[in-house]
């Protein structure tokens, strides 16, 4: 492992996002960036986990200090996301509504909680939680920005 650092992908696509020649951030957790841009050199899969090397950092003493950080590519860089799909953070200003198209407000943020994703939701009389989840997001409409949702009982009441 020398020179190399190990990632845990956050991708359906580690060979992509980490093939040799791409550029890549390091960053916090907060969003903030660390290091970079970096130019990954190598890379191959690792048990669970990628083992990445970048250029100009020779040994893993270089890149020890971002351990528990993100590696970032430009979303630009990256293959769209498939029909129905959506990155994340592009859910903040989606509009929410039930399956007769009635409108139950606007998504304000995302939240990563131990039961899963949460959508925050900003209704008419007050905002809630909805899961994050296949039973409750019946149709996502990246171009409309639009989530069809079926809401649990009692959510919104």
């Amino acid at each position: 492992m020398k020179g190399e650092c190990a990632v845990f992908p956050l991708t359906d696509t580690p060979e992509i996002v980490y093939a040799s020649g791409r550029s890549v951030w390091v960053t916090d957790l907060a969003g903030g960036i660390v290091a970079g841009p970096l130019t990954i050199g190598r890379s191959r899969p690792h048990h669970r986990e990628w083992l990445v090397a970048f250029d100009g950092y020779p040994d893993r003493s270089a890149v020890e200090g971002w351990r528990d950080l993100l590696l970032t590519a430009a979303a630009d860089t990256l293959a769209p996301p498939a029909e129905g799909e959506v990155y994340l953070h592009e859910l903040a200003g989606f509009t929410v509504e039930d399956g007769v198209g009635q409108p139950l407000g606007l998504v304000t943020a995302v939240e990563e909680l131990p039961g899963g994703l949460m959508l925050e939701v900003q209704g008419r009389k007050r905002e809630f939680l909805l899961p994050y989840r296949k039973e409750f997001i019946k149709r996502v409409e990246r171009e409309a920005r639009r989530l069809v949702v079926e809401v649990p009982d009692g959510l919104i009441d």
